[in-house]
């Protein structure tokens, strides 16, 4: 082989290289949301993120942490063991916060639902309840409750009328597609696409979208997701307010 093609092949693969690294540390990725079409950012954290730095965090990374997704619980049992903390932390700095359920696909939904109205407080000025529907991390399928979507649908409708809120829904791409388009279609959408801007099949809008996972952030000393939302701040404070009837809920 002659020695340019030698060289030429050393140089892509430290390219290459190079690359995966930058991707694989944070230091690099595929998605950079315009502040001017997404001005509202913010993360979703659990334990983690191990003990956060709330005061650097808001002081210096404050454009990226408008809102704050905590997860609360997990399955029928499972309790977050930073969610007291880092909610108080995200109330006393009067961030916009929510919590999260990760859902799975081995336990009955009235069972999560309980789980998570224990842990949550009732909290007017919080952000609706989230439900977090994904494979990654859950149960083998041979283990899944035979009929899942309607389990889901069972804890939707018990946190929905506890909180008088829609619940928002964060699902991956591949969950989307194979359980809820078409489905749930009054409930605001989180996605998750680390790759591209994502849209969904059917036309339905997004509300938030959790644009990378390797995020770094003043205050943090790991990964964190971080997210936009889609829409202004008038539109983040209507979802915020926005509250259901008895009647309303299925």
């Amino acid at each position: 082989m002659p020695r340019k093609y030698i060289v030429l092949f050393a140089v892509i693969l430290i390219a290459v290289v190079t690359l995966y690294k930058l991707l694989e540390s944070g230091y690099l990725r595929f998605n950079y949301p315009s502040f001017d079409k997404y001005p509202i950012h913010g993360i979703d954290i659990s334990h983690h993120q191990k003990t956060i730095n709330w005061d650097t965090l808001f002081e210096k990374e404050s454009k990226y942490v408008q809102f704050v997704f905590i997860k609360a619980t997990e399955g029928a049992t499972h309790r977050d063991s930073k969610f007291e903390d880092n909610w108080n932390n995200a109330k006393k700095r009067r961030l916009l916060v929510g919590a999260y359920h990760f859902f799975s696909f081995c336990s009955k939904g009235s069972e999560q639902a309980a789980n998570y109205i224990e842990v949550v407080p009732l909290d007017s000025l919080a952000l609706p309840p989230v439900v977090d529907l994904e494979f990654g991390g859950n149960c083998k399928e041979e283990n899944r409750m035979p009929d899942l979507f309607n389990e889901i649908v069972e804890f939707i409708s018990i946190i929905e009328k506890h909180y008088k809120k829609k619940a928002i829904i964060y699902a991956t791409q591949e969950f989307y597609d194979l359980y809820l388009k078409n489905e749930l279609t009054t409930n605001p959408i989180w996605i998750r696409d680390i790759y591209k801007n994502p849209e969904l099949e059917e036309g339905r809008e997004w509300a938030f979208w959790q644009y990378a996972n390797r995020g770094r952030l003043e205050g943090i000393d790991t990964f964190v997701d971080i997210n936009v939302f889609n829409g202004t701040h008038t539109d983040l404070e209507r979802l915020r307010k926005e509250r259901i009837h008895e009647d309303s809920v299925d």
